[in-house]
């Protein structure tokens, strides 16, 4: 499996399913650490790291994937940023990064997998290939205080739909996660006024998801019969309106 993304949260969960088993619960493990601990579990693991805004490294970090496994058969485009705040006076570099990653990094590496996906799918023994988009509810509704990261998700899930009718026929399923609130680091990025106006009392009054919830829904969009594809999956807190 192709994990995209810094090692920490939802992908050392996604390298728990690889691994057959858990790995240790440290958001600040990296690449090479997850990549030791599922070889220590059984699996194989190959950490690569790469700055997917760049189109050349996203292609070379796909690439290295193939050579060392001889194939491609899921892409799960992981990787966010959610800096939110007003749109008015907005720090507009912030605008850029989020694009950059969540839109262009995404971009970048589904383009330079596709070739590798549809070829697996027509080979043994799955015959079928993946790609799952993590999104957020974020692409379902918008919320004031959001707009910029509402954007992103909203491009990400209408892609995600595009590209599924262009080659679902081929057998290559493409689908999207849209979680709520989940407890990983994608929200420490924000500056500490907006931690403390938008954030923080979300947390405080909400049980979130945790990281294995949407590690287990990649899981289960991946593991259908060839004769079955999960599209879209709305994973949210109980709690949370």
């Amino acid at each position: 499996m192709r994990i995209v993304g810094v090692a920490s949260g939802v992908q050392v969960q996604l390298g728990d399913a690889v691994a057959g088993g858990p790995l240790p619960a440290d958001e600040q493990l990296g690449g090479v650490r997850v990549e030791e601990e599922i070889e220590k579990a059984g699996g194989t693991a190959l950490a690569v790291g790469a700055d997917i805004t760049d189109r050349g490294q996203a292609g070379a970090a796909v690439q290295q994937t193939v050579d060392r496994f001889g194939r491609l058969d899921t892409l799960v485009n992981n990787a966010g940023l959610m800096l939110i705040g007003p749109v008015v006076g907005a720090d507009t570099d912030e605008w850029d990064r989020m694009i950059k990653i969540n839109v262009q990094g995404l971009l970048h590496t589904t383009h330079a997998a596709l070739p590798h996906l549809l070829a697996a799918a027509e080979q043994d023994p799955r015959r079928v290939a993946d790609i799952v988009n993590i999104s957020s509810a974020a692409g379902r509704r918008a919320g004031d205080g959001y707009g910029v990261y509402n954007l992103t998700k909203f491009g990400v899930k209408g892609f995600t739909e595009s590209l599924r009718q262009e080659i679902t026929q081929r057998h290559v399923r493409v689908g999207v996660i849209e979680p709520g609130g989940v407890s990983t680091e994608l929200a420490s990025h924000n500056k500490p006024e907006v931690q403390n106006e938008l954030i923080t009392p979300f947390f405080e009054q909400t049980e979130a998801l945790a990281p294995e919830d949407i590690a287990d829904g990649v899981a289960y969009m991946v593991t259908r019969p060839r004769h079955a594809s999960a599209n879209e999956l709305w994973i949210m807190p109980t709690e949370q309106l």
